[in-house]
C-alpha cells in the first residue's frame, strides 16, 4: 500500500524559481544582509543581492547566452556563487553545478555531457577549469573567472556591460538545474530538475522547519551538492534569512564563524557531527546561540547525534533526500526533536511513498523492510541524454526508486536500514564502485579488483578495493594502489583501504558479490 506524507499538502505555485523568490520584493528585510562571507565579513544586502543578479543576467546575455543555455559554476561557497546562480536563471539559462574538487576530466565530462556553453570558476581552479573546458571542446575564453585574474574576464567584466537583463521567459516546466550524481555504474549523471521541482521542494520544507527571516543559516557544505542548493542557499534565500557561507571546511574558522556571527541554525554531515561531539577545541567557543542542527547527506547515528545535542545543549534533526529528489523527502520537524534519532522522520508534504520487497516486487507494510519509493512533485524529469538510466530509477507511476532500504513505524516515521544500490557514500559525497573498479583495472599489475564501503575508525564509510595482482606484479603494495587512484580521482573518490585476495567472487553471470566481500569484511572485523 502506499502512504501519504501526514501533513496536509502545501499549494505549489505554477512560477519559476527566479518569480518565486524575487517577484515580491523584500519589504523591511531590503537592507538586512542576504549573503555573509563569514571569512572576512563581506557582505550582500538582498537590495544588493538582487541588483548583481539582475547585472549578471544582462552580461550574460550580451555576451550570447540565450534560453536554454546551460552555464557551468565550478567553484567554492562564495555570496556570488549564490548571485551567480540566479544570474544564470535570470537569463533564462540553465545551471550546471560542478564538484569543487573535480580533476580536468571529470570536469570535461560534465561539461560534454551538460552541453555547457561557459565555465564560470576562480582563478585557483583554474589549472582544472581550462584544460577540462578545453577536453570538452570549449576555447578558454569563455572560462571566465569570479575574482580578477590576467588572461580571463571577471564577474567584474561581466557586470561592467550595463545590458539590461532580457525579458523572463522560463516557465515552471523548464529545466533550471543539470546537478550530477552518481549511478552505480559509469560516470556520473545529469539530474534534470526543473523550476516547479525545487519551487516545491523549498515549500515542502518550509512546511516541516522554523526558518524564519531572524535565522542565521551556517552554509559550509558545498552549494553545488544540491543538499548545500537547496536546503541551505535557496532555503535562506526563500525565509529572507541571512545565509554565512565558508569556501571550505575548517573546524575552528567554523566555530569562530558561528560565534562571531551568532549563527543558530547548522546544517551538517554526520563527519562533523563527530568533531562537534568529541573534539576538545569546541569547548573554547561560545556556541550558545545554536538552536537547531540539521544533518543530512549521509545517516546519522543516533547516539552520536544525541551526544552532540547533550554537549551543545541544541535540538538535532535528521533527513533524508537525494539530488533525484531536490534534494529532501523525508525529515523530521522542528518541533519533534523527540523522535528516534535514527530515523529520517516523516515524508514531506505531497509525497506519496511505498516500500517494496527488492526480491519479490511486492509492497511491505508497517514494521517491513522494503525499498523506499518515492512520488512528489520534487522528483527529478529523469537523467539527462540518459533515458536508460531514467526508466531503471522512476517507473510509469511517477515513483522514484531510491535504491535504499527502510521501514516506517505506525506513526509514518521512516527509518532507512540498508541499501539496495551499492553507491559509497564517502563524508556525504557518492563514490561509484564500478568507476574505481574500472580505473584500477588501468594498472598494468592489478588483474582484477572489487571496490565496497567499509566503516573506518570513525564510523565513516570509506571505499576499499580487494585487488587480485597480475602474476608479474607480485612486488605491488597497498600504498601504490591507493596512489594510482589518488592521482586520478577527486578526493572523495580516493581508495582508502586496499586487501590483497587471490579471486573476486563473482555470479555465474560475472557480476560482482560484493555481499560476499562484505560478508567477509564482517567476518574479519
Amino acid at each position: 500500500m502506499s502512504m501519504r506524507s501526514p501533513y496536509p499538502d502545501v499549494d505549489i505555485p505554477d512560477v519559476s524559481l527566479t518569480e518565486f523568490l524575487f517577484a515580491d520584493g523584500f519589504g523591511d528585510r531590503a537592507d538586512a544582509p542576504a549573503i555573509l562571507d563569514g571569512t572576512n565579513g563581506s557582505q550582500l544586502t538582498y537590495t544588493e543581492f538582487h541588483d548583481l543578479v539582475e547585472k549578471i543576467a544582462g552580461g550574460l546575455a550580451a555576451r550570447g547566452v540565450v534560453q536554454g543555455d546551460v552555464v557551468a559554476l565550478f567553484a567554492p561557497n562564495l555570496p556570488q556563487w549564490a548571485a551567480l546562480f540566479h544570474g544564470i536563471l535570470r537569463a533564462n539559462g540553465i545551471v550546471t553545478s560542478a564538484n569543487s574538487m573535480y580533476t580536468a576530466g571529470e570536469l570535461a565530462h560534465q561539461l560534454r555531457d551538460s552541453g555547457a556553453k561557459m565555465v564560470i570558476t576562480v582563478s585557483p581552479f583554474l589549472d582544472r577549469a581550462v584544460p577540462g573546458a578545453k577536453e570538452a571542446g570549449l576555447s578558454e575564453d569563455v572560462v571566465l573567472t569570479i575574482d580578477a585574474t590576467e588572461g580571463h574576464d571577471s564577474l567584474a567584466d561581466l557586470v561592467s556591460s550595463g545590458a539590461p537583463a532580457p525579458e523572463l521567459a522560463t516557465s515552471s516546466t523548464d529545466t533550471a538545474v543539470l546537478p550530477y550524481s552518481s549511478g552505480t555504474t559509469g560516470l556520473a549523471k545529469g539530474v534534470i530538475l526543473t523550476h516547479r521541482n525545487l519551487v516545491a521542494n523549498l515549500l515542502q520544507v518550509q512546511a516541516m522547519g522554523d526558518v524564519t527571516d531572524q535565522t542565521k543559516i551556517m552554509a559550509f557544505l558545498p552549494f553545488f551538492h544540491i543538499y548545500g542548493m537547496t536546503v541551505m542557499m535557496n532555503q535562506g534565500l526563500h525565509a529572507r534569512a541571512t545565509v554565512v557561507t565558508m569556501p571550505k571546511f575548517d573546524l575552528e574558522q567554523f566555530l569562530g564563524i558561528v560565534h562571531e556571527y551568532r549563527v543558530d541554525r547548522l546544517y551538517i554531515a554526520p563527519p562533523v557531527a563527530v568533531a562537534l561531539a568529541k573534539h576538545p577545541v569546541v569547548d573554547s567557543y561560545d556556541l550558545s546561540c545554536v538552536k537547531t542542527i540539521f544533518s543530512g547527506a549521509a545517516p546519522l547515528d543516533g547516539e552520536l547525534g544525541r551526544a552532540v545535542a547533550r554537549r551543545l545543549d541544541c535540538t538535532v534533526l535528521q533527513g533524508y533526500g537525494m539530488t533525484e529528489l531536490s534534494p529532501v523527502s523525508h525529515c523530521m520537524p522542528d518541533d519533534r526533536g523527540d523522535l528516534d534519532l535514527n530515523s529520517s522522520g516523516f515524508a514531506l508534504p505531497n509525497i506519496e511513498c511505498k516500500l517494496v520487497d527488492p526480491e519479490s516486487g511486492q509492497e511491505v507494510g508497517v514494521g517491513e523492510r522494503g525499498e523506499l519509493w518515492v512520488k512528489g512533485p520534487n522528483v527529478m524529469v529523469g537523467y539527462l541524454n540518459n533515458t536508460d538510466a531514467t526508466d531503471a530509477t522512476k517507473d510509469a507511476e511517477g515513483f522514484l526508486h531510491t535504491g535504499d532500504i527502510a521501514v516506517v513505524d505506525d506513526e509514518g516515521v521512516y527509518s532507512i536500514v540498508d541499501r539496495v544500490k551499492e553507491l559509497i557514500k564517502y563524508k556525504g559525497y557518492q563514490v561509484p564502485p564500478a568507476e574505481l573498479e574500472a580505473l584500477l583495472l588501468t594498472h598494468e599489475k592489478i588483474a582484477d579488483t572489487a571496490v565496497i564501503g567499509v566503516k573506518d575508525a570513525e564510523g565513516e564509510e570509506v571505499p576499499k578495493a580487494f585487488v587480485v595482482k597480475q602474476a608479474s606484479g607480485a612486488d605491488l603494495t597497498e600504498d601504490e594502489v591507493m596512489s594510482f587512484v589518488a592521482g586520478k580521482v577527486a578526493p572523495h573518490k580516493k581508495v582508502r583501504v586496499v586487501e590483497f585476495i587471490d579471486q573476486i567472487p563473482k555470479s555465474a553471470s560475472g557480476k560482482i558479490l560484493r555481499k560476499d566481500l562484505r560478508a567477509r569484511e564482517t567476518s574479519n572485523a
